[in-house]
């Protein structure tokens, strides 16, 4: 089982739910359709990764706020990296067909440390990302459609959230491409206090 950190200790996730659809500017960067309900896809633990890898394809990356679960409460947050083939993502698309072979390959999340949050704090998270030191990427809790809180009161419908699931909250707009060498750097914030940071190097896939 592939592993994240926590407070410095292991864990190993069973499953990553992921939120789409969660910032406004992003949809329309996109040009998809507004959703009318919460937009919910799962990555399995063989995608978590702590390396950055293209995979000889044209990936978008995607900056998210990314939470582990305890006691169905978020317990710690970390800065993951949604990545997705866009390409292949937009065909099955219009086919009507799910969308795993896009969003659910090994690697395919890419996260950082994780640090304890508390409840009352939730609210003021925010996330910077920086490519070869240009901010590309920047969006907080107070601009999700649908909060942390309520991204896990509708998974509770239909999924249990088992202790150290991560649950990713969608991405703010400035998604692309990236290449091999390109020099990631994914921050979270609580207020204007950075709480974690994580820098990677893209790396071809072997």
């Amino acid at each position: 089982m592939n592993t994240v950190v926590v407070d410095n200790e292991r864990i190993a996730p069973c499953k990553i739910v992921c939120v789409g659809r969660n910032y406004v500017e992003h949809i329309k960067e996109l040009n998809n359709d507004m959703p009318t309900s919460m937009v919910l896809f799962m990555k399995p633990n063989s995608a978590i990764s702590d390396t950055l890898m293209t995979h000889g394809k044209e990936l978008h990356y995607e900056g998210e706020i990314s939470f582990i679960i305890k006691n169905n409460k978020i317990s710690a947050v970390g800065f993951g990296l949604d990545l997705t083939n866009r390409t292949l993502q937009s065909e099955l698309k219009k086919k009507g067909l799910p969308w795993e072979r896009a969003k659910a390959f090994d690697g395919a999340g890419v996260f950082s440390e994780f640090v304890s949050v508390s409840e009352d704090d939730i609210n003021r998270l925010s996330l910077k990302l920086f490519i070869n030191d240009k901010l590309v990427q920047v969006g907080g809790v107070e601009l999700m459609i649908y909060s942390p809180s309520v991204v896990i009161y509708e998974i509770n419908t239909f999924s249990t959230l088992d202790d150290g699931d991560i649950v990713m909250t969608g991405t703010p707009k400035g998604v692309g491409t990236f290449k091999e060498g390109d020099v990631f750097r994914g921050e979270i914030y609580l207020d204007d206090k950075r709480i974690v940071h994580k820098s990677w190097v893209a790396v071809s896939y072997a």
